[in-house]
């Protein structure tokens, strides 16, 4: 099952895609937060759907939200691919790098981006992102992790490069919290039909011309070890996104030009769907 969230900004109503069709679930929450997937929200939908209870639901026309409502953090990896690593001219990390985005730069998969006044190196960066589904705080061990996990979807970690690095003091998240630099979506799948994290696809394109593909499989960290390793700085909270790194080919590379407005990413991941984001001027 894939669940999303349908409607305008700040107006959107939980559903969920099951064999063909899409059901309202409206009468079991009325958004998809992180209280609900900690209250066994995903079983009482499985149950709901095996029940035959839900009613259908027509999408045509509608908005696509971000497929969890308002997330209370955005914990953010980077350099978690080696390759990437070397294009952005750092050796592997031997612990995971963490750094923010501001909850407000989640929008939907399909929501314009807009463009800082100003901004001259805005890069794109399709990550695998982690959507918990019970409190992790002090795991003993990364065997724990993915039970706190509730599923998966696509994580576009839009970045203002020259904010980020030249500008940080120190640290990145100037150049990653602007408005709308988080399209996330479309669906969230939970874990138990994703399966392994560690064995998806994922893939960008600008202007219809491919820019990343790689695996999951090249993570120097898995999704289980990145858990593990945050439980021990904070607690992760349900319905918190972790953003879990990217791939080779970004425009910080040097091999790709920076986004400008009217250009057009696209990026995939196995089994999650895909997303599509314009770039306008802010």
């Amino acid at each position: 099952m894939e669940l999303i969230r349908l409607g305008e900004p700040g107006r959107e109503r939980p559903a969920v895609r099951h064999d063909g069709a899409t059901f309202d679930l409206g009468t079991l929450t009325a958004d998809l937060t992180g209280d609900f997937l900690a209250e066994g929200g995903l079983d009482r939908v499985s149950s709901a759907l095996a029940a035959g209870t839900l009613s259908t639901v027509d999408e045509s026309g509608q908005r696509l939200g971000a497929p969890v409502a308002k997330p209370s953090a955005v914990v953010c990896i980077g350099q978690n691919y080696a390759a990437h690593a070397a294009e952005s001219g750092s050796p592997p990390p031997e612990r995971p790098i963490i750094f923010f985005k501001h909850p407000n730069t989640v929008v939907g998969p399909n929501d314009d981006v807009l463009v800082p006044p100003g901004a001259t190196k805005v890069d794109w960066e399709v990550e695998l992102a982690v959507v918990i589904g019970r409190p992790a705080r002090y795991l003993e061990s990364p065997d724990q992790a993915l039970a706190c996990v509730a599923g998966y979807t696509v994580s576009n970690d839009v970045s203002e490069r020259s904010l980020q690095l030249e500008q940080s003091g120190g640290q990145w998240s100037k150049g990653k919290c602007a408005e709308t630099f988080n399209p996330l979506g479309p669906v969230l799948v939970p874990a138990a039909d994703v399966g392994d994290p560690q064995r998806l696809g994922l893939r960008s394109w600008v202007n219809g011309v491919p820019r990343q593909n790689s695996s999951t499989a090249d993570m120097i960290f898995s999704v289980a070890k990145l858990i593990h390793d945050l439980s021990q700085y904070m607690v992760l909270e349900p319905g918190d996104v972790v953003n879990t790194g990217t791939p080779e080919g970004v425009a910080l590379s040097g091999r790709f030009p920076y986004l400008e407005p009217g250009d057009v990413m696209e990026l995939e991941i196995d089994g999650l769907g895909r997303q599509r984001s314009v770039l306008k001027s802010a």
